[in-house]
Order: structure tokens, then C-alpha cells, then sequence
């Protein structure tokens, strides 16, 4: 069995090495965020969390798509990567919390939408985790994994190969969505995206 706060131990390590430079690394990445929050359909006076949200990069568009009487929650495990989006200005688009996304400091069904960037990777348990991420989802309420590129792109920039064991991949990213509380509505994985949507039906 797997030690949650080895995993946690791990993330942070990773992430506090990487965040004063995250943003410089992906310096065009801004549209791709933009074009995945507006797959959400967020209504203005909705309330969303970005999910892992690193640096900050989605809640400018979470913002402008809730509008000023939205809610927006930014969580993320890594105080580095919090204090990158303070710097950046993103603090002003949303309400920026310390916390771990698989035991979110949330009422159940408080929100309409979770946004989810590069995250699936980092769950150390990601049937529970997403299930999770379904408790503080109302029912219909949404769901982005998203990545500002595809997974054969991804994989590239690593030097590795795709697995058929990837999590994202549609055959196991399907089952694991329906285990969890989320029905898969789109599944996108080309280049220069990779964007799953899902709506909350249990």
C-alpha cells in the first residue's frame, strides 16, 4: 500500500524545485487555458476551483467567465507554486488556498465546476481522488482535465514512450471517470491539447 504523505512528500519536492521558473517555461500557454475554460460553459455568479492549480495560469479566464459575483478557488499542495501565483498578479482573480485536492476544505456539492491542469498525473489515488473532487461538485456540475498539450507531445518533451497503463488515455480514463461520480461528455488528445470533460451524475 502505497504512503500518501510519500506521495505528497514527492509532489511538493518536484513542484518547489519548479516554481519560480513554471511560467517562463510555458510562456504561450495562456490561450490554451483560455480555450479550455471556455469549454465549461461557466455562467457568470458560478462558482469553480482550479484544482491543483499551480502558478495561477487558469484563473484569469475562471474569472472572466464567472465574472465578479463568480467564486474562484485556486488549491494547490505547493506553497512555492501558491506564492509564483501571488507574484504573477493571479491572486486577484481568485481566492488562493494551501490545501490537498484529495481532501478539499469544501461543503459537498459547493460548487459547479472543477478545472483540472496537469493533475491526474500527480493523484496518488486516482479513482478516490476524483471521487473526491465529484464531493464538492453539484450534480451536473462540470469537470476539466485538461493539459496545454497532447499526450504524444507530452511524452516527447519527457524522451519517453506512451504506455498503454497512461491514465489518460481514453479506454482507462473513461472507466476511471465513471468509478468516481463523472460521466466522460468529450475527449479531446491532439498536439497541442489534451482536454476530457466530464459532468457529475451521481
Amino acid at each position: 500500500m502505497r504512503n500518501m504523505s510519500d506521495d505528497h512528500t514527492h509532489v511538493q519536492e518536484f513542484f518547489t524545485a519548479r516554481a519560480a521558473a513554471w511560467d517562463s517555461r510555458f510562456p504561450d500557454d495562456g490561450p490554451a487555458f483560455a480555450a479550455a475554460v471556455a469549454e465549461l460553459g461557466l455562467r457568470e455568479g458560478d462558482r469553480v476551483l482550479d484544482a491543483g492549480c499551480g502558478t495561477g495560469r487558469a484563473l484569469p479566464p475562471l474569472r472572466a467567465a464567472v465574472g465578479p459575483s463568480g467564486l474562484v478557488l485556486g488549491a494547490d499542495l505547493t506553497p512555492a507554486m501558491l506564492e509564483a501565483a501571488v507574484r504573477a498578479g493571479r491572486g486577484a482573480d481568485g481566492q488562493l488556498l494551501l490545501a490537498d485536492v484529495t481532501a478539499l476544505p469544501l461543503r459537498p456539492e459547493s460548487l459547479d465546476a472543477v478545472f483540472a491542469a496537469g493533475l491526474v498525473a500527480h493523484l496518488p489515488d486516482p479513482a478516490e481522488n476524483l471521487r473526491e473532487l465529484a464531493r464538492v461538485v453539484r450534480r451536473d456540475g462540470m469537470l476539466a482535465l485538461f493539459h496545454p498539450i497532447g499526450r504524444a507531445a507530452l511524452a516527447a518533451r519527457q524522451g519517453r514512450q506512451i504506455t498503454p497503463g497512461d491514465l489518460r488515455a481514453e479506454p482507462n480514463l473513461r472507466p476511471l471517470l465513471a468509478g468516481s461520480g463523472w460521466r466522460m461528455t468529450s475527449y479531446v488528445d491532439e498536439d497541442d491539447r489534451f482536454l476530457a470533460l466530464a459532468v457529475r451524475d451521481s
